[in-house]
Order: C-alpha cells, then sequence, then structure tokens
C-alpha cells in the first residue's frame, strides 16, 4: 500500500525549502493580492501583521533548547556575527564614500550601503538556524538583533541622537528567549515538545515575513538596487569563511552565511537617517528604493548558499572520517 505524499516533507527536502516556500507565498499574496491580508482577524493577524507574535514564539521554543550550562556559545557566537555584518558594511559604506563622494558607486548610495550591509534579517536567519544550526545558533539572535533598524547606520552615518544601545529593544529581544530557557531548563518534557513545534512555526513565521516585501520593489529600486542586492548576497560566502575561523573547530557550520541577508525594515533606516541629519534628505529616496530590492533577493539567496554551504561541510567532514578509518585500518595491517 502506497504511502500519501506529504507537502511538508517535500518542501524540507528542497534546501532551505522550509523558509523559502513559506515566504515565496507572503511575497506573491502582497504582490498580486494585498487585499486577502488586509481583510482583518485573525487572517490579517497570522499571515500579515503576526511576524513580532510568531518571532516571539520561536524565540521562546528555541530558548527552551539552549543548556545554560553552556550559555557562552551563543553570547560569543551573536557578537561574531554582530560584529561582522557592522564592520564590512561600514568599512565598504565608507571606502565608497571617500573614494566616489556622496553619489556613490554605479548610482548606489553609501548611506544605502551602510542601510543594507550591516542589517540583517533576524526572522530568516532564526529558521536558518533550526535547519543548519544548533540551540547556540538560535540563542545568538539576542545579540544579533541589535543590527536590526537604524541604530548602526546612524552610528556609521555619524549622526547624532542614538549613541546608546536602544536598552527597550534590547530586552524585548531577550525576554522571549529567557522565558524559554528557564521553562526547558526546569522542565524536559517542554524542551521536547518544543523541539517538535519548530519546524511548524518556522513555517508560519515566514509568510508574513514574506507579505512585508513586494516584487514591485525589485523594478522601483532599478539597476543600483539589484547591484546592492547581488553584493549582500554574495557576502554570505565571505562571512561564511570568516565565522569558520572565529569558531573552535568541533563547532563550526554553515550559519556565517545566514547572515548574508538584509533585513526587510532596513528599507526605514534611510528616511529614520535623514530625519536625524537634514543634509541627507535629497539622497533617502533613492537609497530607499535601491534598499528596498536586497531584502527580497537575499530572502531566496542565503537559505539556498547556506544549505549549500551546510552540504559541503558535511561532505567534507564524511570524507575527513573515510580517510581517518582507512588510515586506522592501514596502521593495523602494518603492525600486525
Amino acid at each position: 500500500m502506497s504511502q500519501k505524499k506529504s507537502f511538508f516533507a517535500l518542501m524540507q527536502k528542497i534546501p532551505g525549502g522550509l523558509i523559502i516556500v513559506p515566504m515565496l507565498v507572503g511575497v506573491v499574496l502582497n504582490t498580486f493580492f494585498p487585499q486577502l491580508l488586509s481583510i482583518g482577524g485573525f487572517t490579517t493577524g497570522m499571515f500579515s501583521t503576526g511576524t513580532s507574535c510568531l518571532l516571539g514564539m520561536f524565540l521562546l521554543l528555541n530558548g527552551a533548547g539552549i543548556n545554560v550550562k553552556k550559555i557562552g556559545l551563543p553570547l560569543y557566537k551573536g557578537c561574531v556575527l554582530t560584529l561582522m555584518k557592522f564592520i564590512f558594511g561600514v568599512a565598504l559604506g565608507l571606502l565608497v564614500s571617500r573614494v566616489c563622494g556622496a553619489a556613490g558607486f554605479a548610482g548606489i548610495t553609501p548611506m544605502a550601503i551602510i542601510a543594507a550591509l550591516t542589517n540583517s534579517a533576524g526572522g530568516l536567519y532564526l529558521g536558518l538556524a533550526n535547519q543548519y544550526g544548533d540551540e547556540s545558533d538560535a540563542g545568538a539572535i539576542s545579540i544579533l538583533s541589535l543590527n536590526d533598524g537604524p541604530f548602526f547606520t546612524m552610528i556609521a552615518m555619524g549622526t547624532a541622537g542614538l549613541a546608546s544601545i536602544p536598552l527597550n529593544a534590547f530586552i524585548a529581544t531577550l525576554i522571549p528567549l529567557i522565558i524559554g530557557i528557564v521553562w526547558g531548563n526546569a522542565d524536559e518534557k517542554f524542551r521536547e515538545v518544543s523541539a517538535g513545534a519548530l519546524p511548524v512555526i518556522t513555517f508560519f513565521m515566514m509568510i508574513p515575513i514574506g507579505a512585508g516585501m513586494s516584487f514591485v520593489s525589485l523594478i522601483e529600486g532599478g539597476g543600483a538596487g539589484v547591484i546592492l542586492a547581488v553584493i549582500s548576497a554574495l557576502t554570505a560566502f565571505l562571512f561564511y569563511f570568516v565565522y569558520q575561523l572565529l569558531l573552535p573547530k568541533k563547532k563550526r557550520n554553515a550559519m556565517g552565511a545566514a547572515i548574508g541577508t538584509t533585513a526587510a525594515n532596513a528599507t526605514s533606516v534611510p528616511a529614520s537617517v535623514a530625519e536625524m541629519d537634514s543634509a541627507l534628505a535629497p539622497i533617502a529616496g533613492a537609497a530607499t528604493a535601491q534598499v528596498a530590492v536586497a531584502p527580497i533577493v537575499t530572502a531566496f539567496t542565503a537559505p539556498m548558499i547556506t544549505a549549500f554551504l551546510d552540504k559541503r561541510m558535511r561532505r567534507k567532514k564524511l570524507g575527513i572520517y573515510s580517510d581517518e578509518a582507512a588510515q586506522e585500518r592501514k596502521d593495523k595491517v602494518i603492525n600486525n
């Protein structure tokens, strides 16, 4: 008797499928059927405006899997990932500003470069952590979330007013994570249930994230926006290799590539910066259109690149183990 085919199982076989498929559903709905997402009630809450709630639930469930005896690793990973994004984004933006001036490179303004490259998609990172990382990777979001929004961009652009860490946003991210950590460490059954619920939460979390984007942004951003999006996408490879160097050998994975993204709310950064510095207002509109392309492109490239590099790492590890086993057999023959 043949078993019925499972769409969910098929989706999990696609590289990054648990992230890409529901996100694509959200993008298509927002582009062609936006009225369905604004119908109100539970439908709008779940598939359009419920991102924060689902991300909070995701953090709580991931927190349940964190062992308090190993809390140091999530903290270290979060700091490394955040610094990689910040240093590279600011360095490239300032380099373009110094060499090309305010007009930027190929029409891409320094503001757009810094806004796009210093902000990573936290929800997408969490989804990938569920597939290709572990609880320490998910726990790193408590630090990585600091690059979400205009904070780092404003520092990099030298604007005034936000020279300190946005404490409320930081605490708001930590609360569900801490609840999960406490509950999961006090209740083994809850930890077990949380692990089983993660794939389902991940699927529904990605739909409203996708619904915050639109294919129309690709047209509005023009060629400069596409170039910026490609640059942001390719940083996944850079962050992957740097991350390998900064992690203990036994703890290495492909999650460095998961921050090769641009957050959807990075599109609001140029306008936020312009409000703080009116001299930047004339270029804020163009920067916004350019940045808007990157979240859409990297939303699909990051899962595929992370999946590719994860598979590459696994094959490499299997090859090393096979070589070690062969050497052991050879040594035994020689010794006998």
